[in-house]
């Protein structure tokens, strides 16, 4: 995958596949087999000791702390995910308090709170991804202007159905362009919207993700072993261009 382009690995979350990490050891060393395989930028979910998602500090920092020594130089996106915890105050409280700080956070336009949120990790030093999940996410971000506050775009078209998900993903798109956004734009879709979402970025010049928390297959349909393995076929797939490899949208 060309270096200017992002290739961003979302290795955990709210996914059922056997092989997803949980534990800071087991993320660490997947975080690790990606990067090996191609990926540019590392983004986490923490689990507590139960293996339920947590934005607690204890779990975070241990989390951030054994893939930064595992992938020294890597940029780590830590989630603040509402669906993790949903109380706006609630949330801001539990983030107030990580110790050790990820490289970068995730703040979905959509989500109540997520301005203040924002603003408290920038104070520290944390850079911000602007997430849009929709149309109306992306208007909202428009509004809220301070641009210069995001180091790039997340477009995240969760439809299901593929062409509906690359239709959203360009009409995002269009509305970015339309506003004056400049920034770098990594596309992913969810479920099997996945890989033809992937197409569609790569054929149009943007960044990707993939991982298992966005699906547990392979561009053919068969079940992915891991991480690792779905960042190959996304290096795989940004290496072709259009014309030789035919990625037009599907």
């Amino acid at each position: 995958m060309p270096s200017s382009r992002t290739l961003q690995v979302a290795l955990n979350g709210d996914s059922t596949h056997p092989a997803m990490p949980r534990t800071a050891a087991e993320v660490a060393a997947d975080a690790a087999a990606t990067v090996a395989a191609g990926a540019t930028l590392l983004h986490l979910h923490a689990f507590d000791d139960d293996g339920v998602e947590t934005l607690d500090e204890a779990a975070v920092g241990a989390t951030v702390a054994a893939v930064r020594r595992a992938c020294p130089g890597v940029p780590i996106s830590m989630t603040t995910f509402a669906q993790v915890e949903p109380d706006p105050r609630a949330r801001l409280a539990t983030v107030a308090a990580w110790r050790v700080l990820p490289d970068l956070v995730p703040a979905n336009q959509g989500e109540e709170g997520i301005a203040e949120l924002a603003d408290l990790l920038r104070s520290r030093g944390v850079g911000v991804e602007a997430c849009v999940f929709t149309e109306d996410d992306a208007e909202t971000m428009l509004r809220r202007g301070g641009l210069d506050r995001y180091v790039r775009v997340v477009v995240e078209p969760m439809d299901d159905d593929p062409d509906a998900a690359c239709a959203r993903s360009t009409a995002i798109e269009d509305l970015l362009r339309a506003g004056g956004v400049v920034l770098e734009q990594v596309h992913h879709g969810m479920g099997r919207a996945t890989w033809p979402v992937l197409r569609h970025a790569a054929a149009r010049g943007h960044g990707l993700r993939i991982g298992l928390e966005d699906t547990g297959e392979l561009p053919d349909g068969t079940p992915a072993p891991g991480n690792a393995a779905l960042v190959e076929a996304a290096v795989a797939l940004a290496g072709r261009g259009p014309a030789a490899g035919g990625l037009a949208a599907e």
